[in-house]
């Protein structure tokens, strides 16, 4: 702020001497401060549409099987723990996820809403994407109409089949770097790279690279993500991270 008033105090001085320099300065002053507000407003207008998209979509995802099972109220309960959400931000998230639920609910605007206010961008809707595969698989079963729906949720934030199946491998290398299963599969770990196996060892350096960059939590959080989401954003720059190395050690063994 400052170095802008002071450049409209010189240039208000070209102008019209000491009184056009405190113009200029009072000038630029007021737009600065105003352009903050705007640009203020504008984020945390992203992220509190971000939080209500992301249960009230949940709700619907979840009712697309013609029920919602316990399993998945409660890992709608749990992401309010992981957000660390406070009592007011829960009444929204359980008024979201009811909306949701509505068979008057109109999925396709909520999604053009969501994809309006975080101006497509994709790390940022991938990570709501994979919060609600996470949620509709917490009962350990994807019916077949969750997946449909699934895929219509995708297309409608501009992504393919294939980022789902990304974001799939993405969540089974997260469950077994918890130690619920055996460990992560090498062709999962291309998948969540977006490369083939084939690729070079450079071609797979500069795809965690970007993606680790595209997916930074300061990133994100500029671009719209609530700061109750960064703990969900850090998990997924270190299921990347394990994914590469998994690459690499593989391929380090190969050459030996």
């Amino acid at each position: 702020m400052l170095i802008a008033v002071i450049i409209g105090g010189v240039l208000g001085y070209l102008i019209g001497d000491l009184l056009g320099m405190l113009i200029g300065a009072g000038l630029a002053y007021w737009l600065v401060r105003r352009l903050r507000r705007s640009l203020l407003g504008r984020l945390l207008e992203t992220q509190r549409q971000f939080l209500d998209s992301t249960f009230a979509v949940m709700g619907c995802l979840c009712k697309a099987d013609g029920q919602v099972t316990q399993a998945e109220l409660d890992a709608s309960r749990r992401l309010w723990e992981r957000l660390r959400l406070n009592e007011t931000q829960r009444e929204r998230a359980r008024a979201s996820f009811t909306r949701g639920k509505s068979p008057e609910f109109d999925l396709d605007a909520e999604l053009a809403v969501l994809r309006q206010v975080t101006r497509g961008q994709q790390a940022l809707l991938q990570l709501f994407l994979q919060v609600q595969l996470s949620a509709i698989a917490a009962d350990g079963v994807l019916h077949p109409a969750e997946h449909d729906m699934l895929l219509r949720v995708a297309r409608g934030l501009g992504f393919s089949e294939a980022d789902i199946q990304r974001i799939e491998a993405m969540l089974r290398g997260g469950s077994q770097a918890a130690g619920t299963t055996s460990g992560q599969s090498l062709e999962d770990a291309y998948c969540v790279l977006g490369i083939d196996a084939s690729a070079s060892d450079a071609e797979v350096k500069r795809a965690y690279r970007r993606l680790m960059s595209q997916n930074h939590p300061d990133k994100l959080a500029s671009k719209g993500l609530p700061e109750s989401m960064r703990e969900v954003a850090k998990e997924r720059t270190s299921e990347i991270s394990t994914a590469y190395e998994l690459i690499r050690k593989s391929r380090e063994r190969q050459a030996a």
